[in-house]
């Protein structure tokens, strides 16, 4: 028995490794962009609201490609998923490499958006059906840790790029997505998932399965906010792209350690608390972003920003996971729509900021973020006041 347990063991260390790094990929190219905005505003002539919709248009796809990718899941597998998803991805990363117009640009980041939510669909899908239910919360925010760990490598990745080369640099990532995808054909499959309409009524009745998504939508608009007006204050600054990638890596290096602990942390005390404290310190990085001018200050506050609003996600999408077993919801289904809520807030987080911010000025819609949060709080001061016990909210 302690030999099986042990196989059993290593087989699931595998498998995280696995879809850790299938995640690492997918992120890094997703944050690639983000020292390159100033750039791409210069090359293209763009607003502050046409920057936002660069970057939102990763949001577009990903709504599309999110509950296709959650169907593509539950009926063929967690593995197809994820060896389509990272196919589509590799193509993508050559159509924004060759890209030579803003709507060519855009087009890619759609297609980037899609094949990111099959991806993340199929690989979360993958590792909550074959992980304990007791360590699943800390197995997510390992898996987590490792989409932050990419998205802090993808700013230097992005910076790197413009001084290299985007055609070079894209087009090495996209040969990594086709070599992941290699990789993971080879490894041990997992079978669908029946599909169930009174699976999914129970979910979207469910209040908590609701608060699930909103926890990863929240955080999408706020990140998407920080990731557009961000490095443009920091250029308005006099900061370089290197330095604005820097930014972003010291950021992302603190939010990637806090993943597995926070997803430790809700699995032995529950996911309110972490929740409550993501929200309390959002609301102060917000209002401080809303109020910095100089340059160092703009810069300390997204390091913070990064830790408030990346901690909603880990038991976020344990809730989301832990909701959709009790509805009898199927795994990939639920990570599906899951992905479509993310990508709500990631298409309206940066194109409502560039909008707000064009009109009213950038603090505008950190005070906007603020607001969110602060009524998500009392939400869960509401939760935690009716009956249900820490664990099971």
């Amino acid at each position: 028995m302690h030999f099986v347990a042990r196989l059993s063991w290593l087989t699931m260390r595998r498998l995280v490794a696995l879809v850790s790094t299938v995640i690492f990929v997918d992120v890094m190219l997703f944050t690639a962009l983000t020292p390159l905005v100033p750039r791409y505003v210069d090359d293209f002539d763009l607003s502050k609201t046409g920057a936002g919709v660069l970057v939102g248009a990763f949001g577009a796809g990903a709504i599309v490609g999110g509950v296709v990718g959650g169907i593509a899941t539950a009926k063929l597998g967690p593995k197809r998923a994820v060896v389509t998803g990272l196919l589509l991805l590799g193509l993508a990363s050559f159509a924004f490499a060759a890209a030579e117009t803003a709507e060519a640009l855009v087009a890619a980041r759609l297609l980037q958006g899609m094949s990111s939510t099959i991806t993340w669909a199929g690989a979360l899908t993958w590792l909550t059906v074959r992980a304990p239910a007791d360590r699943r919360g800390e197995l997510i925010g390992i898996a987590f840790g490792a989409a932050v760990f990419g998205a802090v490598l993808g700013p230097l990745f992005g910076g790197i790029a413009g001084l290299v080369g985007v055609r070079l640099s894209f087009g090495v990532v996209a040969f990594v997505a086709f070599a992941c995808a290699a990789v993971a054909m080879l490894a041990r499959s997992t079978p669908g998932q029946p599909l169930s309409t009174a699976g999914l009524s129970r979910a979207l009745r469910d209040r908590r399965f609701l608060g699930g998504l909103w926890l990863n939508a929240l955080p999408a608009f706020l990140f998407g906010a920080i990731v557009v007006l961000g490095p443009l204050a920091l250029d308005s600054g006099g900061w370089s792209t290197l330095e604005i990638a820097f930014v972003f890596l010291a950021a992302g290096l603190l939010e990637a350690g806090l993943g597995p602990l926070v997803g430790r942390a809700s699995d032995r005390r529950g996911r309110l608390l972490p929740i409550r404290i993501a929200l309390v310190a959002s609301i102060g990085a917000a209002i401080g972003l809303a109020a910095a001018t100089a340059p160092l200050s703009v810069a300390l506050l997204v390091v913070f920003g990064f830790l408030a609003f990346g901690s909603m996600y880990t038991p976020g999408m344990s809730l989301t996971s832990h909701r959709a077993d009790a509805a009898g919801l199927a795994q990939g289904l639920a990570f599906g729509i899951m992905n479509s809520s993310w990508a709500v807030g990631e298409l309206t987080g940066p194109t409502i900021s560039g909008a707000l911010a064009d009109a009213y000025g950038d603090a505008a819609p950190y005070l906007v973020g603020a607001a969110l949060c602060a009524s998500t709080l009392l939400a869960a001061q509401h939760v935690t006041a009716g009956r249900a016990s820490p664990r099971e909210a």
